[in-house]
Formats: structure tokens, C-alpha cells, sequence
């Protein structure tokens, strides 16, 4: 009797530890969203070059600023990053969270301009609803999913027009619209702020403004933060933000401007591509 209740347990220890290995999975990705959060931290996610699909790295705490590129660790805009071991964490609407160890992250290579481009491409949309979810709904100026709401947390938009960034009393905004919604967002791209992720880095914004102006094509990498719930509000929710401003003419560009001339490639309108 007790040989086979040993047996049973070994049994069932195994079918767990087959259970928790099929969690763990060795992941790369190509970083397209790099989002300011309070001073000091920050919040990465990229895009699976094999499945295009998106994945977020996070921690029990919060990642911090010595994980950037320019401080000496793995990430930047662009950079294709070894995750090494991580286990999904996902649970609506934040279904791309995969938990990982930071010394165990390492940063590749970075992406060509052009293969970059084609990837932001290949990974969106141009419905804010075809994103996160019929349950995505304007609230205001903005757009919400309710708390444990949604299909996605995160995602690449071709937006309809010309987006435009504006400054505003915590931040900076981007005007935009997708078709259906016409919206106003937090922009909360790292490399549009000071190193004190307060400042708005004025050169940055006027340029990029220009450049939207021009006709340049834009893509953006957008998501939903955190369950929030705004002051004077009885209800959390999740707030539409856009986590990176890509153009096409220079689709990488780095937190810390590299001295170098980027040539632009040549690029049909967006408006020509079939989705």
C-alpha cells in the first residue's frame, strides 16, 4: 500500500513539474515600446519577431532606468533582446506579461531600419477596437477598457491623418484618429522626456510634429496602463497611452540621439497597403 502511495505522489510531482516546465519559455524580442513611468523606472515591451506577437517583461517590482541601453543594460528602441528563461504571468487585459530575471536579459544586436519598419508593419492595425477589444470604449477625450477587460494590452496602430503632438500640464498628448474614434492620449514615450521623465524634450516633439506634418507615415505603438482609477472617479480602469512614436523616413531612434546621419528609405503611403 505504501509502495504504490509513494509511487502515486512521485507520479503526481512529475505531471506538476511537467506542468510548470511547459510555462518557461526562452524569448526574444524586438523593443518598440519603451514608456516613461514615475522617475527613476520604466516599462518595456516588444514585439516576437517569429510570431509578431507582443510580449511584456516584468518583475514583482518595477524595472528601473539601469535596464536601459544607455545605462548599461539590454534595452532600447530597436534592440532585439534575449529574455532568457520566463514564465506568462498574463491575465486580462494585460495577457503579453511574462515574468523574467534581469541579469539573465541580454541585449543582441539592433535592428536595421527597414526590417524594423516592416516589423511595426507586419504586427498592426488600423482599428483601435481590433487591438484591445470591442470593449474598448471612448471615455472623454480618451479611451478605456474596464478593469479585467479587454483582448490586449498592448499593440501598433496605423492611424487615420496626421497625429499631432502637444504639450499639455503633465506631459505631452497626441491628437489622433483611427477611422472610428477620434481620441486624445497620454504619450508616454521614454525617449520624448528628459532624463528626469518629467521635461518634455522639446526638439524631439517639434521635430517629430514637422516630420507627421509632411506626410511622413506614422505608426504607433500604443497600449493601456495599469488598472487606474481617476480622482473624483468611484470606477478603475485602464487608460489608452501611446508608448512610441515610429515614422518611417527614421523609424529608430534612440532614447540618447547617436551622433550619426540615418539615411531615409523610400516608402509608398500607407493608405496603399490591404488591411
Amino acid at each position: 500500500m505504501y509502495a504504490r502511495q509513494k509511487q502515486a505522489g512521485m507520479l503526481a510531482m512529475l505531471r506538476i513539474l511537467g506542468a510548470s516546465l511547459k510555462e518557461v519559455y526562452c524569448m526574444r524580442i524586438v523593443i518598440n515600446h519603451l514608456t516613461r513611468m514615475q522617475p527613476g523606472y520604466i516599462c518595456v515591451a516588444g514585439l516576437d519577431p517569429q510570431t509578431r506577437e507582443h510580449i511584456r517583461p516584468v518583475l514583482r517590482g518595477r524595472l528601473t532606468r539601469t535596464l536601459l541601453r544607455v545605462e548599461g543594460g539590454p534595452f532600447d528602441i530597436g534592440a532585439l533582446v534575449d529574455l532568457g528563461e520566463t514564465t506568462g504571468e498574463g491575465v486580462a487585459p494585460e495577457a503579453e506579461d511574462h515574468a523574467f530575471t534581469p541579469w539573465m536579459a541580454s541585449h543582441l544586436r539592433d535592428f536595421e531600419p527597414l526590417p524594423f519598419w516592416s516589423l511595426l508593419l507586419a504586427a498592426a492595425h488600423r482599428r483601435l477596437a481590433v487591438i484591445f477589444g470591442p470593449e474598448l470604449r471612448q471615455t472623454g477625450a480618451t479611451c478605456t477598457l474596464d478593469a479585467g477587460k479587454g483582448l490586449a494590452s498592448l499593440g501598433c496602430l496605423i492611424p487615420t491623418g496626421r497625429p499631432r503632438l502637444v504639450p499639455s500640464e503633465h506631459g505631452i498628448r497626441m491628437h489622433f484618429n483611427d477611422g472610428d474614434m477620434s481620441v486624445t492620449a497620454s504619450v508616454t514615450d521614454l525617449r520624448l522626456y528628459e532624463d528626469d521623465q518629467k521635461t518634455p524634450r522639446w526638439k524631439a516633439l517639434t521635430d517629430l510634429n514637422a516630420r507627421i506634418a509632411r506626410g511622413i507615415p506614422v505608426i504607433l505603438s500604443v497600449g493601456v496602463s495599469r488598472e487606474w482609477m481617476k480622482p473624483g472617479e468611484e470606477v478603475a480602469r485602464h487608460w489608452l497611452q501611446v508608448n512610441g512614436v515610429h515614422l518611417g523616413d527614421k523609424p529608430v531612434w534612440r532614447h540618447v540621439e547617436i551622433e550619426r546621419t540615418q539615411q531615409p528609405f523610400p516608402l509608398g503611403s500607407l493608405d496603399e497597403l490591404p488591411f
